[in-house]
């Protein structure tokens, strides 16, 4: 495959493109706001340039990316491509709209790939004439940086094409998981906790933002915290995938959202993008220390690594992908120190049970149900 289209022109669109550019493919970057392409084609030379002073690309590679990107004007232009990738707001109707209308444009063979990271992949092509061309090809931002790529085929997509996308990351350099079309899929279903229970914690004043950030940080070994991670992410971007996994899991308990995090994002207080979210952004801003606590600190990150495992090990009852796939997402898509199912084993599965036990028992809530594989795994 070596036409590629791009549908949306945000960070996450145009890093796609820079991968695909990277790897010789030539690249057709449409967005609905022309103005949009345009400004997304110059950040992304400016990016390249920095590259170059870095010595982390030749003058020549950076010349041969930016020539293999062109401006697509409408979706027609995409007539001659042979896979297209949709990167735009996460919205089913506004997808499936832009899905339908592609159609028209395109051979029967062009493979139709969406970034979504929580909408099912099933439903997005359910409305499609040819919906066995149909699947997810979920990359992580940065794309250009971040290795791991989720391949999920809905329950329509032709039987052959997950290993051709799977084959093709590969050629791209990246990392790819084959992932069942579940709400969050790999990635987005098992870290739900760290950011959930952090919050809870938060709520219930039994430790400030920054001593969770901390105690996950040094007892973990997490490369940032909860609450660094999502004001990196977006305040905003983080809740609003937090509530679609929350309503397609049928209002399951376990990824019940967080009315802090709400009320964060009507504030507008969505982290690093506006200035200021759980920490101050604004030049000169101090950070605050954490007042340490060790006692504290043990129960902070028991509280929800055994959640996160927890859910790992529940993805492998379920078969949502392999062990080596749940492993390597994790590590690879949100770089967890180490995979979750081999923490597990070293904290001990019988530890991990009696924190949810405990846990169970103080809240009586289903929030804190314990897999069935995990108390398996302790017997």
């Amino acid at each position: 495959m070596t036409n590629v289209g791009i549908i949306g022109a945000g960070t996450m669109g145009i890093g796609i493109a820079q991968v695909a550019a990277t790897n010789g493919c030539k690249v057709w970057v449409y967005d609905a706001n022309a103005r949009q392409v345009e400004t997304a084609t110059l950040g992304l030379e400016k990016t390249l340039t920095k590259l170059v002073d870095k010595q982390k690309i030749s003058g020549e590679k950076m010349t041969e990316i930016l020539a293999n990107i062109s401006i697509a004007t409408e979706l027609k232009d995409f007539k001659d491509c042979e896979l297209i990738i949709e990167a735009i707001i996460e919205n089913k109707e506004i997808k499936t709209k832009v899905f339908t209308e592609l159609e028209n444009h395109v051979s029967e063979t062009c493979i139709i790939g969406s970034n979504t990271s929580s909408i099912s992949i099933t439903s997005l092509s359910a409305e499609l004439k040819h919906p066995e061309r149909f699947i997810g090809i979920h990359f992580f931002n940065p794309a250009p940086l971040m290795p791991l790529v989720e391949v999920i085929p809905s329950l329509l997509t032709g039987k052959s094409l997950p290993e051709k996308i799977y084959s093709l990351m590969k050629d791209w350099g990246k990392t790819p998981v084959i992932a069942k079309d579940i709400p969050g899929f790999i990635v987005n279903r098992i870290a739900r906790p760290y950011y959930g229970e952090g919050l809870r914690i938060v709520e219930e004043n039994i430790a400030t933002v920054e001593q969770v950030d901390d105690a996950m940080k040094t007892l973990g070994n997490f490369k940032m915290g909860p609450f660094e991670l999502m004001d990196l992410i977006g305040v905003d971007v983080n809740f609003s995938v937090t509530t679609t996994v929350y309503k397609e899991y049928f209002y399951d308990p376990k990824y019940k959202p967080s009315l802090l995090q709400q009320r964060m994002s009507e504030a507008k207080l969505h982290g690093r993008k506006t200035g200021k979210g759980f920490y101050d952004y604004a030049e000169g801003a101090a950070k605050p220390e954490p007042q340490k606590d060790d006692s504290l600190y043990q129960q902070i990150f028991m509280r929800i690594i055994s959640m996160l495992i927890n859910e790992a090990v529940e993805a492998k009852r379920l078969g949502i992908a392999n062990d080596e796939d749940l492993e390597l997402a994790m590590q690879k898509g949100v770089n967890y120190p180490k995979g979750l199912l081999a923490w597990g084993e070293e904290i001990g599965y019988a530890k991990i049970s009696g924190t949810l036990q405990n846990l169970y028992k103080e809240y009586q809530e289903d929030r804190y149900r314990q897999s069935p594989l995990l108390r398996k795994m302790i017997s």
